[in-house]
């Protein structure tokens, strides 16, 4: 069973930047498109942004331009590079395949938080 830890988040004022990153316990090529996803609170999980194994994005439209995702298949990493913060970006992100069901759903780890506020 994969398992995930995101790690990067924090207290960030509007307009700042951070960058998060997530450790795989397995080979993410070998699960193919990675994303990551983030819960607001009172809200449902969203996908922000997706990677897939020849390195093609696509975004949410909510942070397009704003936001980068990239994968180190070498490192089993997934990074989030996050620009122009928002308050609207309070949220705590997870890491995670995409769709999720190709892994099920036993495999999420703790997310990381990340609040946007001055």
């Amino acid at each position: 069973q994969v398992r995930f830890v995101e790690s990067g988040g924090g207290l960030v004022q509007p307009g700042g930047s951070l960058r998060l990153s997530c450790a795989a316990s397995r080979s993410i090529f070998m699960i193919g498109a990675m994303a990551w996803y983030r819960q607001a609170p009172g809200k449902q999980r969203e996908l922000v942004a997706r990677i897939a194994n020849g390195l093609t994005t696509n975004y949410a439209d909510s942070v397009k331009g704003r936001f980068t995702i990239s994968r180190d298949n070498a490192k089993n990493m997934v990074y989030l590079q996050m620009n122009s913060l928002k308050p609207e970006d309070t949220a705590v992100y997870y890491c995670y395949a995409d769709p999720p069901s190709r892994l099920g759903n036993d495999s999420w780890g703790q997310g990381t938080q990340v609040t946007v506020s001055s």
